[in-house]
């Protein structure tokens, strides 16, 4: 018997209507088990496909009722019985069951980590591998699946080609040196090769690193295909503490070419409108329940992105935004200072009460490929900024010119070799631009969820690298 997803059972009314007051078979594990005193158990399960669970009323007349009444939350059950109209609130339909086998139960239940009551979020964390099994994680896991999915359609509905970047890199793109080092060389061996600067003896025979970015690899393919993009886990050895940071994380990052810094912000805005539109249709239950349970105005705050236009400043009326406010901020406003998240936060939430694409940052504090602007002073950069999260895509016109990007390099005293990044430029060069989109600060953003380690699965961070 084909056994179907519970959400199809729930939420499909042709094919509730097809299978009114038929046999059908639900697998999936116990999220909770009343019995009545009249002999009569009540079973809700979940299969993971939706939020939702479906009651399974089991009579006292199955043969092996005595073992039903010993299940506990988290057991694997099938049960097999008749679809019929539910009387109890909340669910349409229910299974008068006929038959329910047990496959796997839980051992020391009194022990058992995902008892049925509510848990903090920082003890889940402890549990990497047993928090997918709660509500909030099911959720964030489904709304994750299906934001990457729609990404993913959307490079490809607007001409993109999707580019498989390197994880292993030689280079530094963003030059900040927070890497973490490949090398099949012991400890103590590397420390004598790494001072002589010698990796001939090393995997790679040279110094490699996991990727900060793939923006540089993406950019070749660019100069090449017009329209590209890469989306893959990124690493960064920076021994940050908060909530806002990973030392492992998923990035999105396009790469257009014969475009400028306006059709970057134009494709920046679009992408999240296409996104934030998708969850909204389509992942409504679990969005419903992350306004319920973490943020009663997320999804207020979801659909004013679709229905604002993306409000647009550049740095230097930010920071002047920022002084005539007169809040009291923790960290200096000046010019030439990187905007901080309640910097931030104060454009989004009380200047613009919606996204913000902030443009045209202090060249001496971004990245040496990112295009100079005709002052001198300032580069052709954007951050798009949200409320909630501050930043959550950064990206810029790419400095084209070959003798710009030169004397840029050579200014930054950049260690890395670049000949192969200066080709580009060389050869056939062209105006193109691009931009790093945080999939996990994404997530974060849609679900309302505060902590970023709540947003990956198998979260990577300082003296945390568990399973």
């Amino acid at each position: 018997m084909k056994t179907p997803e519970i959400k199809k059972v729930l939420t499909d009314k042709a094919w509730q209507a097809n299978h009114l007051n038929e046999y059908i078979q639900i697998t999936g594990w116990v999220r909770s088990i009343r019995h009545s005193k009249a002999g009569i158990s009540f079973i809700e399960i979940n299969d993971g496909s939706s939020i939702l669970s479906i009651q399974a009323v089991a009579p006292k007349a199955l043969v092996n009722y005595c073992e039903i009444e010993k299940i506990t939350t988290g057991v694997s059950i099938t049960v097999s019985g008749i679809l019929v109209e539910s009387m109890g609130k909340g669910q349409d339909v229910e299974i008068q069951a006929k038959e329910v086998k047990i496959l796997g139960i839980i051992e020391e239940p009194e022990n058992y980590p995902i008892a049925k009551k509510r848990h903090t979020f920082e003890y889940l964390r402890g549990l990497p591998h047993l928090r997918i099994r709660t509500n909030t994680f099911g959720a964030i896991a489904r709304i994750r699946s299906s934001v990457a999915n729609r990404i993913h359609n959307f490079f490809f509905e607007n001409g993109f080609h999707w580019v498989s970047t390197p994880i292993i890199t030689s280079s530094d793109c963003e030059g900040a040196g927070e890497l973490f080092k490949v090398s099949t060389l012991d400890y103590a061996q590397k420390n004598s090769t790494a001072t002589s600067a010698n990796y001939t003896d090393d995997f790679f025979a040279k110094e490699t690193f996991l990727t900060v970015s793939g923006q540089m690899n993406a950019e070749a393919y660019c100069l090449a295909m017009s329209k590209v993009y890469t989306f893959g886990p990124t690493f960064r050895a920076e021994n940050s503490n908060t909530s806002r940071h990973l030392a492992e994380f998923w990035m999105v990052e396009p790469e257009i070419a014969f475009a400028d810094l306006e059709d970057n912000a134009t494709l920046a805005e679009t992408l999240l409108k296409a996104i934030v539109g998708h969850v909204l249709e389509n992942c409504s239950e679990d969005l419903n329940f992350f306004t319920q349970q973490i943020d009663n105005a997320l999804t207020e705050r979801l659909s004013r992105v679709l229905e604002k236009k993306f409000e647009k400043i550049s740095y230097t009326d930010a920071v002047e935004i920022l002084k005539k406010s007169k809040r009291d901020f923790q960290f200096p406003i000046k010019w030439g200072l990187d905007l901080q998240s309640e910097h931030e936060r104060f454009l989004t939430e009380d200047y613009a009460n919606g996204p913000v694409i902030v443009s045209d940052y202090p060249k001496d504090i971004k990245a040496f490929y990112m295009r100079l602007n005709d002052d001198g002073e300032t580069v052709a950069a954007m951050d798009v900024l949200v409320p909630g999260i501050g930043e959550i895509i950064g990206g810029s016109q790419r400095e084209e010119r070959l003798h710009v990007i030169d004397s840029r390099i050579q200014n930054q005293k950049l260690r890395k070799e670049l000949s192969w990044y200066r080709d580009l430029r060389k050869y056939g060069t062209v105006p193109h631009a691009g931009f790093g989109l945080g999939f996990e600060r994404l997530v974060s953003y849609i679900t309302g969820m505060e902590n970023i380690r709540d947003c990956i699965p198998f979260p990577r961070t300082p003296g945390n690298a568990r399973i």
